[in-house]
């Protein structure tokens, strides 16, 4: 159990580019980064293209203006100046703009944590793997749902073999606030989503079910996917080339299959993410929007329902649970576990404990490679008519 004690000697000088007033998830990554004040702090904010705007949401955070900058480049060039500068940054930026700064902050001798999707392609992905490796910093992204405790749970069953072999993967993260097109126009955060200049191959496929297909893997303990076979449509016109609905069809190394459905027009849905893995014995289903319970079904027996924060839950899971099992828990605890890891993580790596690293469980930058492989294996599957396309 986690009740907010330091875990690291200090905390870590954290800096954001992005995720300003007029951001949808800069808000989730402070809540994450800051739920304790023992992981990190905030120093510096290059929060905005709109310097002024910047600044003044900067003060309102409580932050020294003299450390809100118009731009990623000043501010890395003037926090390496301090002698207390920022040592990790935060990208909240859109997709477009994630190499850059990445390759940039790297090359200033900084740690990462990035939104996903990480890059357009996987050669980026590659190339900045290796410059991580040579400056011996990490990449960290932001996979927010992967912090809810019973996806540990479920990668301890499937671990144990508590599921049997491993038959099928169902997958689903769908929405319905894509029916209308409004937004399109409209919102700040929505027009760079349905623009493939800044966006790149996909919309749904990147936006949501990188989500989803991490979590599975997270779950499966990283079950190798073989090939992929997509049908994506634009239901809104306009958006077209990109998708705002996919159906995902799926093969895993050992014969295991999958699917995953992902949307914005699934119209009603507010908001449903599903992950359920059926074995030759038993199978578990979660849902993100009650992620409190864990559904187990063994085949011909009664149906289980696990409830978080239980002594007969294993401990790499019950690790995580801050609240106690008599109060709800939801996206924002999820945000500050993987947070906590990722602090966990950079002071190991700070340290030279290159064992603990390895066997950390949290969302990394090989993990970020694989979401971008999933996009464009589906992208090419989808483009070339619905046809199977290796994963490798």
């Amino acid at each position: 159990m986690h009740i907010g004690e330091k875990i690291i000697d200090r905390p870590l000088r954290w800096g954001m580019v992005g995720g300003g007033r007029t951001s949808n998830v800069g808000y989730k990554h402070r809540l994450g980064a800051l739920r304790d004040n023992t992981a990190f702090q905030m120093v510096c904010g290059a929060f905005d293209l709109d310097y002024e705007r910047c600044i003044d949401f900067g003060k309102n955070l409580g932050m020294d203006p003299k450390r809100l900058y118009p731009d990623y480049k000043t501010m890395f060039e003037e926090e390496a100046k301090l002698p207390d500068g920022v040592e990790v940054v935060d990208i909240a930026t859109p997709n477009f703009q994630h190499y850059e700064v990445v390759k940039a902050a790297l090359e200033a001798g900084l740690h990462v944590i990035c939104e996903k999707p990480l890059f357009f392609e996987v050669e980026q992905g590659l190339e900045m793997q290796k410059l991580a490796e040579e400056k011996g910093k990490l990449v960290c992204v932001t996979y927010g749902f992967s912090g809810s405790q019973l996806l540990l749970q479920m990668r301890h069953m499937v671990k144990e073999g508590m599921l049997g072999k491993i038959h099928m993967v169902d997958l689903k993260y769908t929405h319905g606030y894509g029916c209308d097109p409004k937004g399109d126009v409209q919102s700040e955060g929505q027009k760079w989503r349905v623009d493939p200049t800044k966006v790149g191959k996909s919309f749904v496929l990147g936006d949501l079910s990188t989500h989803t297909f991490y979590e599975s893997q997270l779950a499966t303990n990283d079950m190798k996917v073989k090939q992929v076979l997509c049908d994506r449509q634009a239901f809104v016109g306009s958006r077209y080339p990109l998708e705002d609905n996919a159906y995902v069809l799926i093969r895993y190394e050992g014969g295991a299959v999958g699917r995953m459905w992902t949307s914005c027009v699934d119209a009603g849905t507010i908001d449903t993410q599903v992950i359920r893995i059926v074995g030759s014995k038993a199978s578990l289903e979660w849902h993100d929007a009650n992620p409190n319970l864990l559904y187990y079904q063994e085949q011909g027996k009664p149906a289980q329902t696990m409830v978080r924060a239980n002594d007969y839950l294993c401990d790499e899971c019950n690790a995580d649970e801050s609240l106690g099992a008599t109060h709800i828990e939801g996206l924002s605890e999820s945000w500050a576990n993987i947070y906590l890891k990722f602090a966990a993580a950079i002071d190991a790596k700070n340290r030279g404990d290159e064992e603990k690293l390895k066997n950390m469980v949290y969302p990394d930058l090989q993990h970020g490679i694989d979401g971008i492989r999933w996009i464009s294996a589906c992208a090419k599957s989808a483009d070339q008519g619905g046809v199977w396309v290796d994963f490798a």
